[in-house]
């Protein structure tokens, strides 16, 4: 199993800036493609922003022009930049990553392709 690990969540201002950022653990081998979800109370879970291993971006249109994401690979990390917030951003982020090998904590080798997600990081955009 995989556990990605999500900190900076927290209280923005609208107009303000959080970072948000995603690390898999080293045991992680590659990793297609990474990105932010978020979910709202009662609604679904929906697509943010998503980088690729060649560093494709593809973001939601409720957050272009405002969040940025970006990777380092060398250290399974995922970053998303949210700046000019606004209350709409307020919402649970998740982290995903599109894992195709990992070692075990047995140190075995499985090569296959999987999803994995964070835990969820609360943001709320309030004055």
């Amino acid at each position: 199993q995989v556990q990605l690990v999500e900190s900076g969540g927290g209280l923005g201002q609208p107009g303000g800036s959080l970072r948000l950022s995603c690390t898999a653990p080293g045991s992680v081998l590659s990793i297609v493609d990474m990105g932010w979800y978020r979910q709202a109370p009662g609604k679904q879970r929906e697509v943010v922003a998503t980088i690729s291993t060649d560093n494709t971006t593809h973001l939601a249109d409720a957050v272009k022009g405002r969040f940025t994401i970006s990777r380092d690979n060398a250290k399974n990390t995922v970053i998303l930049q949210m700046n000019s917030l606004k209350p709409e951003d307020t919402s649970v982020y998740y982290c995903n990553a599109e894992v195709t090998a990992y070692r075990d904590v047995d140190g075995v080798l499985h090569c296959k392709r999987s999803q994995y997600w964070g835990q969820g990081t609360q943001v709320t955009v309030s004055s």
